[in-house]
């Protein structure tokens, strides 16, 4: 951990903050902090930043009750940016979107970005509104015993594929599992928070019964 007097605020004293969704990972927003508004963020656990415009101290959520809670705060090589991991109660964006960065600028057509809540969103709009011809909405029409059917099958397929060693064809029936599972999820009205939460429990579990077995 390195000391806030590390850190190399610019000539006004203020350092840029970089704010990131720690479960989903998506970009929210890009403030100003100066030492004060930092030593505050670290010590409540909830980001407060520095208005330029209005010179003065902000703490998020103060009026919209939009507070993001800080997970991490990390410097990049050169100490003069933050990287802050937040869990957020509301849109990060004065404008009410989830954040600041909603306006496309350009894209490429080769490359496309993937994540795991994009393709539970298309799942799930394969449930509400059935397209013909889409194998994801044939699984829906057939209901949970075909759909639990095709994840037991593709578990099956991941076994074969890891005791033959085969990393490639494991890593695509691993892909093939995934999609299935979320197709049960969408089903099920189980999210990918659901399963974050569930899981960051049981690292938190597993925190204490190391710590427990360290102390014996």
């Amino acid at each position: 951990m390195i000391n806030i007097d590390e850190l190399k605020f610019d000539d006004k004293g203020l350092i840029p903050a970089v704010v990131i969704d720690a479960k989903t990972k998506r970009l929210l927003t890009l403030a100003y902090m100066n030492k004060e508004s930092l030593a505050i963020t670290m010590e409540k656990g909830l980001t407060c930043f520095y208005s330029r415009s209005r010179q003065q101290l902000w703490l998020k959520g103060e009026t919209s009750g939009n507070y993001q809670h800080v997970v991490s705060i990390t410097a990049d090589c050169d100490k003069d940016a933050l990287e802050i991991l937040v869990e957020p109660d509301g849109p990060a964006c004065h404008l009410g979107t989830t954040s600041c960065f909603e306006n496309p600028v350009w894209e490429s057509e080769e490359r496309h970005a993937f994540s795991l809540e994009a393709l539970m969103t298309l799942i799930e709009g394969r449930k509400t509104d059935r397209k013909e011809g889409s194998y994801t909405t044939y699984l829906f029409d057939k209901g949970i015993d075909k759909i639990l059917k095709k994840v037991g099958e593709e578990c099956t397929e991941v076994i074969i594929g890891g005791k033959a060693g085969d990393k490639k064809e494991t890593i695509y029936e691993i892909a093939d599992l995934t999609y299935h599972v979320m197709v049960l999820m969408i089903e099920m009205g189980i999210s990918l928070e659901d399963i974050h939460n569930e899981l960051a429990s049981r690292h938190v579990i597993d925190k204490k019964v190391k710590q427990e077995k360290m102390t014996q």
